[in-house]
């Protein structure tokens, strides 16, 4: 096990796996920490209403992912 196992988690049993159309998906952050964020880094849009839309963000199941929500949440 390598000691950086916390910072990945696959639930490969999950209903909606694959959520994301990528090789390997990091579910830990399955909800985004950064969605109330408008500067959180992500690849999303906005819906009618205003609505955040972050369907097409990979960025926390990335392999970076852990460590840039880390370093995000830690500036605020």
């Amino acid at each position: 096990m390598s000691k950086f196992s916390y910072k990945f988690f696959e639930n490969k049993n999950c209903e909606f796996y694959p959520c994301k159309n990528v090789d390997k998906i990091n579910c830990l952050f399955c909800f985004c920490p950064l969605y109330n964020m408008d500067d959180c880094g992500g690849n999303y849009t906005r819906l009618k209403d205003n609505i955040k839309d972050c369907s097409k963000c990979t960025l926390p199941h990335s392999k970076g992912g852990y460590n840039y929500i880390i370093n995000k949440i830690n500036r605020r």
